[in-house]
C-alpha cells in the first residue's frame, strides 16, 4: 500500500489511524469536542458538518471551520457532509451538496474531503479535481445502512472509486450476520490487492461488525473511527478503548 501523507500523518502504513468524528450541533459543542480530541489518541479529526445547525450559514460555518483549524494545529481535518440517504442528519439538493463541498475544499482550512460515490460520477470527478487544485485529498465513500451487498458489489463500488481518482476508498456496510462481516473483510483483502497504490477504509457497522473496526492492520483498512462521546455511526467505541486494542493487536502481530 502506498501511504497518503496528510500534514505529518501517513495514512496507509502501520497501525490503522484513529479518526474522531465531531458531531456537535453548535459552535461551542464542536470546538469543545475538538479540544478534547487534541488531548486524545486521535490521529485525525472529522467534522461531520451535517450535524451542525448553522452549516448552511456561510459566515457561521466559516467561523467554526477557522476555530477547528486553529484548535487542531497539525492534526489533519476531514470535512464531511453526510447526506440522509447515506446515514446523515441533514438533506440538501445536489447543487447545495456540491457548493458546500467546493467551499470547504477552497477554504484552505481542511486537509481531506469526503465525497459520496452516490453523488454521481460527474459530481465526484468535479469535486476531486476541485479538491486537488487546493491540495486537499479526497475520500470517496459509500455507506449502506440497510445491509451488506454481495462481495462483488462492494468490489465494484471500490473499483469505481479508484477509477474516478479517489485518494482513499471507503465503504461502510451494515451486517445482519457474522457471514456479512466476513464478506466485508474478504472484499477489503481483495481490493487491497487490486488497488495497492492507495489506502482503503472499510467497516462493518453495529456490534456484530465491531471486529472489522479493530482488525484493519490484518485485512488492510487504513483508518478506523473512535468516538469522544456521541458516536457518528453504529458500532463506534471510545477512542481510548480503540487505541488500546489497536496497540495490543499490533504488538502481537
Amino acid at each position: 500500500m502506498e501511504p497518503i501523507k496528510v500534514r505529518n500523518l501517513e495514512i496507509g502504513t502501520g497501525i490503522p489511524k484513529i479518526c474522531v468524528p465531531i458531531t456537535g450541533t453548535n459552535r461551542e459543542d464542536i470546538l469543545g469536542t475538538a479540544e478534547r480530541a487534541v488531548s486524545s489518541a486521535a490521529d485525525l479529526v472529522e467534522w461531520r458538518a451535517d450535524w451542525c445547525e448553522d452549516v448552511f450559514d456561510r459566515p457561521c460555518a466559516s467561523d467554526i471551520l477557522c476555530g477547528l483549524r486553529q484548535m487542531l494545529g497539525e492534526i489533519p481535518l476531514l470535512f464531511t457532509f453526510r447526506t440522509v440517504k447515506e446515514g446523515g442528519e441533514k438533506e440538501t439538493d445536489p447543487d447545495g451538496y456540491r457548493l458546500l463541498a467546493r467551499w470547504a475544499a477552497k477554504s484552505g482550512l481542511i486537509d481531506l474531503l469526503d465525497v459520496e460515490l452516490s453523488a454521481g460520477r460527474k459530481t465526484v470527478q468535479e469535486l476531486i479535481e476541485e479538491a486537488h487544485r487546493h491540495n486537499v485529498k479526497v475520500i470517496v465513500s459509500s455507506h449502506d445502512f440497510q445491509g451488506t451487498p454481495p462481495e462483488e458489489e462492494i468490489l465494484s463500488r471500490m473499483k469505481e472509486m479508484d477509477e474516478l481518482g479517489a485518494d482513499i476508498l471507503k465503504v461502510a456496510v451494515m451486517p445482519k450476520s457474522s457471514s456479512d462481516v466476513l464478506t466485508l473483510l474478504s472484499a477489503t483483502r481483495k481490493i487491497r490487492a487490486l488497488c495497492a497504490d492507495r489506502p482503503v477504509i472499510t467497516m462493518s457497522m453495529g456490534g456484530t461488525g465491531l471486529v472489522s473496526r479493530l482488525c484493519g492492520e490484518t485485512f488492510g483498512s487504513a483508518v478506523t473511527f473512535g468516538s469522544l462521546g456521541k458516536a457518528s455511526a453504529p458500532g463506534q467505541i471510545s477512542v481510548g478503548e480503540l487505541a488500546h486494542i489497536l496497540d495490543l493487536l499490533h504488538r502481537n502481530l
